[in-house]
């Protein structure tokens, strides 16, 4: 990551006093800051955090999700199934929320210039910084995800700073039109996506009285295909995972893309966080 990786006095005494803390807590372990109810302020925005017990790691790794247009980190921590099913396999979950597109408007992240009112890639280094000094999460160790307009965001990210984060993994989220002609360089991507989403329709679909077309889902990796130089377009894996469909390309360490379709529309599966786990850890889901 990009992250600068120093931290303050001040900083890592918080640190470990929490970590000693959270050597004696329950699964997920909720801060003083961060919770549904009292997100964490820092200069650039806010965000809310779930924590894992610690069972003495000495840094915990994280998944940072994105929330979808309209919504907020808190709603995100109210997704219990999502957090448990993430705290339980030791990650923190750390919920940023985007600011207003117009003044009083609803929220949503600005993955377009044209949506801008923060750089929303330094918001998320600052986020990273305070989590680290904070809570002890590991800066190395994290997934970006995002679901709908935190999707969007996500593969708008990844495709800019690709270093930013361990790995990305949208869900019902991806390029709008024009989307870029390329991308700084290659990631570990996990798609998601519902085959009956009408909101996020995997072939695109024209909003705001026709100025905006979300994109074609399958134009994107193809796009990621190239960018991590994948040997051919067809996928190297293919198989079902009960009423899953799914797609992977091999294409060397660090590069490696997986496409995962839910019979299901708009939403977050259940199950999705431990499918993305096991994935981002590697595990084999094809045998």
């Amino acid at each position: 990551m990009r992250i600068a990786l120093t931290r303050s006095i001040t900083q890592g005494v918080v640190g470990m006093a929490l970590l000693a803390a959270g050597a004696i807590s329950a699964s997920p372990v909720w801060a003083d800051c961060g919770t549904v109810d009292a997100a964490c302020e820092i200069e650039s925005g806010t965000y809310h955090i779930a924590l894992p017990e610690r069972a003495g790691r000495a840094r915990i790794p994280a998944v940072m999700f994105l929330h979808g247009y309209g919504s907020s980190g808190a709603a995100v921590l109210r997704n219990e199934t999502m957090i448990s099913e993430l705290t339980d396999r030791g990650y923190a979950v750390i919920a940023p929320t985007a600011l207003p597109r117009e003044e009083d408007g609803p929220r949503s992240w600005a993955f377009l210039s044209s949506f801008g009112r923060r750089d929303e890639g330094a918001f998320f280094e600052d986020v990273m910084e305070d989590v680290a000094g904070r809570f002890n999460v590991d800066q190395e160790d994290v997934v970006l995800a995002g679901f709908s307009a935190g999707g969007f965001m996500t593969v708008y990210l990844a495709c800019a700073h690709p270093d930013q984060f361990r790995a990305y993994a949208p869900v019902s989220g991806g390029f709008w039109r024009p989307q870029p002609e390329s991308c700084a360089g290659p990631v570990r991507l996990l798609h998601t996506h519902g085959w009956a989403d009408q909101v996020v329709p995997l072939e695109g679909r024209y909003i705001g009285g026709g100025r905006f077309q979300q994109g074609d889902i399958f134009a994107g990796l193809e796009l990621w295909r190239q960018t991590n130089e994948c040997a051919t377009h067809a996928p190297d894996r293919r198989w079902k995972t009960g009423d899953q469909l799914r797609r992977a390309w091999d294409c060397g360490e660090g590069r490696d893309i997986e496409l995962i379709l839910v019979p299901g529309g708009h939403s977050v599966p259940k199950g999705w966080g431990n499918w993305m786990l096991d994935w981002y850890e590697g595990s084999d889901l094809s045998q």
